[in-house]
């Protein structure tokens, strides 16, 4: 996709959101740049969340928070390449609505951790069996595409359209198959045993469905559970 098309998609896409949701964005703008991550090879920054300085709108010293949303088309166009498969459509709105949800919390003041202190503080809700946020892992270190790490837990990402009865996903070069239990649920949060090579905690096959504009400020409770691995190729 050029930059051109891929500008006006999210153009389209920015259009499709309420007011309400966008409110205190500045600008949603689109960069021709590629940000590659520093020490992982096909791992890039897809989009930025920036918060703007404090404006006082009024003598009465009301004041608004306020964001600048980045995406990166270099990023994207480098992502295409590496993935024939990739779907820029899926992945803009992903993107967008991801950092969307940054800005709503700076514009809430709950923003006060950074976003990976964030994901840790969340994780550690989890394994303690408290509520927490299902998308937290997003914020994690990237690894690779749809791949993260919080803590020494690795998460690989998987949307869906519904609850499959079968999953296969892709761990250290090796096919793995899973059935998820029969009393799951999106976002379902599925701890694998069994598989070779597993990362120094827990590694976990996450299966949510695309997020949609009501996610953002009210996130699906999640479902976990521990499953094993039937097999491998």
């Amino acid at each position: 996709m050029t930059y051109p098309e891929f500008e006006a998609l999210i153009h389209q896409l920015v259009e499709a959101i309420p007011a309400d949701y966008l409110r205190g964005v500045a600008q949603v703008s689109v960069s021709p740049r590629a940000v590659p991550h520093p020490e992982s090879p096909g791992v890039f920054t897809l989009g930025e969340c920036v918060p703007l300085p404090i404006v006082t709108l009024d003598e009465g010293g009301e004041e608004s928070e306020s964001s600048r949303i980045v995406l990166y088309h270099g990023s994207f166009a480098a992502l295409a390449q590496l993935d024939e498969e990739f779907d820029w459509e899926e992945e803009a709105w992903e993107t967008l609505t991801h950092e969307l949800r940054h800005h709503l919390e700076w514009r809430a003041g709950t923003a006060d951790l950074e976003t990976y202190d964030w994901a840790a503080e969340q994780n550690f809700a989890r394994r303690d069996g408290e509520p927490f946020d299902p998308g937290f892992y997003l914020d994690g270190e990237q690894l690779a595409l749809g791949v993260f790490d919080v803590d020494g837990d690795t998460f690989i990402d998987r949307r869906v359209s519904e609850l499959p009865d079968h999953v296969e996903f892709e761990w250290q070069r090796r096919i793995y198959r899973v059935t998820p239990p029969a009393d799951a649920s999106l976002p379902a949060f599925l701890i694998l045993t069994g598989v070779q090579d597993p990362p120094a905690r827990e590694l976990v096959l996450v299966l949510r469905r695309r997020p949609g504009l009501r996610s953002l400020l009210k996130p699906g409770e999640p479902y976990e559970a521990a499953v094993k691995v039937e097999g491998q190729r």
